[in-house]
């Protein structure tokens, strides 16, 4: 495992450590797992952060329904692609 060096300000060290401390873990795992969560984020937030933007996307089928059959081809049917 490879080490790296990092310049923090003080107090956002010594708040590091307290709160490594109050949940009875090292900093060192803190940053590491920090570092996990941020850049290799799991399935389960991709999928989080899809209906995050569908959410966001404001769509509105003004009431409009359909029907499976009404917009899935016969069976059989040539499919333009």
């Amino acid at each position: 495992m490879a080490n790296i060096t990092l310049a923090l300000d003080d107090d956002l060290l010594t708040a590091s450590r307290a709160y490594a401390e109050r949940h009875q873990v090292a900093l060192n795992a803190l940053v590491r797992s920090l570092l996990e969560t941020t850049v290799r984020p799991s399935s389960a937030a991709w999928v989080d952060e899809c209906f995050a933007r569908l959410d966001a996307a404001g769509g509105d089928s003004r009431g409009l329904t359909w029907q499976r059959d009404q917009i899935r081809p016969p069976a059989g049917a040539a499919v333009r692609r």
